[in-house]
């Protein structure tokens, strides 16, 4: 049974920073595509970003510049540093598997919450 664990989020000002946290249990985290998702209040989840098990990048427009995606497969974990952070980055934040994430992956996510 996979299980994907967040963590990291909190209360930030914009500007701020805050680094996320995703571990998974279940899955091996090296040969997966895994990426970062949000869904804020009365919105859709969207794409956020997301990295290849050969360490490519991609990351959503409105989040280039500002956030990284990292890895360490040893450690089967999967990182998203947020800089400069904005109000309009408050959303509930999910990892999963790309390109799409599984529905039985998803879990509790982290709050982020950026006040202005």
């Amino acid at each position: 049974q996979v299980q994907l664990v967040e963590s990291g989020g909190g209360l930030v000002q914009a500007g701020g920073s805050l680094r996320l946290s995703c571990v998974g249990s279940g899955i091996t985290f090296s040969i997966n595509d895994m990426g970062w998702y949000r869904q804020a209040p009365g919105k859709q989840r969207e794409y956020v970003a997301g990295i290849t098990s050969g360490g490519i990048t991609n990351y959503a427009d409105s989040v280039k510049g500002r956030f990284t995606i990292s890895r360490d497969n040893a450690k089967n974990t999967v990182y998203l540093q947020m800089n400069s952070l904005k109000p309009s980055d408050t959303a509930v934040y999910y990892c999963n598997t790309l390109p799409a994430g599984r529905r039985a992956y998803w879990g509790q996510g982290t709050q982020v919450t950026v006040s202005s």
